[in-house]
């Protein structure tokens, strides 16, 4: 075997004898295996550029999709129909109100909405509150009677600081329909207002003045829970529970003593210096002597208290037992309790309004300056019989 066979067999065992057929029959083989495998390789390429088309296709009709819906959100047309109520929070941009329209079928999208209040050149002046609605309005009809005051249910209300719990209930009556012996029994179910801890399941002190947006369907339950929550977001706002710690104070006792500065004050000016002459005479072991307490122990509302009205007993007859009363009498507001909390500086120890009529009040340090201090009342009195 020479050098040229050992190359050419590869195997290295020499050629076949005589196998000329069968070198044919292999050859053959081979030459169809390499066709099919050319043939398998066009199917491969023509499948995967199918495929790429039929993605990349797909894809564009998709995007175009999306771009379409971004340009031209999905929105109802026409005025809608039938009632929904809907609240508009204070504050409320036009994406929070589109989904808050969306979320209550008003609208069909918030983008739409949005699109239609961008336009809009008052919709900032959309105000907090209750609208009546119609479902599936477009965005421009939605838009529209968001600016109409006739929307909006007039259930605005305005609660003043110092009113006794009673008293609010009244108020709400009046305004809502709803008998003040609901808000009454609603009070009586205080496990599910969210009153805090300290309130120990008494409302008084705890229904926070101020303007309300009430819920046209709301219950009792419902509107005091409202009041309530706002009270708990304003003591969390300014740190009541720690401000009241650092006093060195339990909160409910800030708030009992925010509620008769309230009760006695007449101007926030006059504020700070009646939470000093409270602080002055608790700390000198003297009785407040408060009409105020007297008053909220009968239930009553005058300038005139009777030695009668004295001796009612009551443990809110500061006339009879020394300190605090044993909670709030009416519902403070922030002035109030933040006089509660920071007293102005001062000697005094009596004050006492010389005109309700123009809110005046003077204060006063010895009796003897009480003295003076009370006759200018009884010559006010005199000079406003029945008041």
């Amino acid at each position: 075997m020479n050098d040229l066979d050992l190359f050419s067999d590869p195997y290295g065992e020499g050629r076949p004898p005589d196998d000329r057929h069968g070198g044919r029959r292999d050859q053959r083989r081979v030459r169809r295996r390499q066709k099919r495998r050319r043939r398998n390789g066009r199917a491969a390429a023509m499948f995967a550029l199918a495929f790429l088309v039929a993605v990349f296709g797909t894809g564009g009709v998709l995007g175009y999709a999306w771009l379409d819906n971004r340009t031209h959100p999905p929105d109802y047309s026409g005025s809608g129909s039938g009632n929904v109520t809907v609240q508009i929070k204070d504050g409320a941009s036009g994406s929070v109100i589109g989904l808050t329209l969306e979320r209550h079928r008003v609208v069909k999208s918030s983008r739409a909405f949005v699109k239609a209040y961008n336009k809009e050149t008052r919709a900032s002046s959309i105000q907090p509150g209750f609208y009546q609605m119609r479902r599936q309005m477009s965005s421009a009809a939605a838009m529209a009677l968001l600016l109409d005051p006739k929307s909006r249910a007039g259930n605005q209300i305005t609660i003043p600081e110092g009113r006794r719990a009673v008293e609010v209930f009244e108020l709400l009556g009046k305004k809502t329909g709803i008998p003040a012996r609901e808000f009454q029994a609603a009070a009586k179910r205080p496990q599910s207002l969210g009153l805090p801890a300290y309130a120990k399941g008494k409302v008084e002190g705890f229904l926070y003045p101020g303007r309300y947006d009430l819920d046209p369907n709301g219950t009792a339950e419902q509107i005091l829970k409202q009041m309530v929550g706002r009270f708990n977001q304003e003591a969390e706002s300014v740190d009541l529970v720690g401000k009241a710690r650092q006093a060195r104070m339990n909160p409910a006792t800030v708030l009992t003593l925010a509620s008769l500065i309230q009760a006695e004050g007449g101007k926030p000016s006059d504020l700070p210096k009646i939470s000093r002459v409270i602080y002055n005479r608790v700390d000198k072991g003297m009785p407040l002597q408060f009409d105020t307490t007297v008053l909220y122990a009968l239930n009553k509302r005058t300038l005139t208290v009777t030695n009668q009205d004295l001796q009612v007993d009551s443990p809110y007859n500061t006339y009879k037992h020394k300190g605090l009363p044993p909670g709030p009498i009416a519902n403070p507001g922030p002035d109030a309790i933040e006089a509660a909390l920071a007293p102005e500086e001062g000697d005094w120890l009596f004050f006492i309004a010389t005109d309700p009529s123009r809110k005046i009040t003077e204060f006063a340090v010895t009796d003897a300056e009480r003295g003076r201090l009370e006759q200018k009342f009884r010559a006010w009195q005199q000079a406003h019989p029945g008041q």
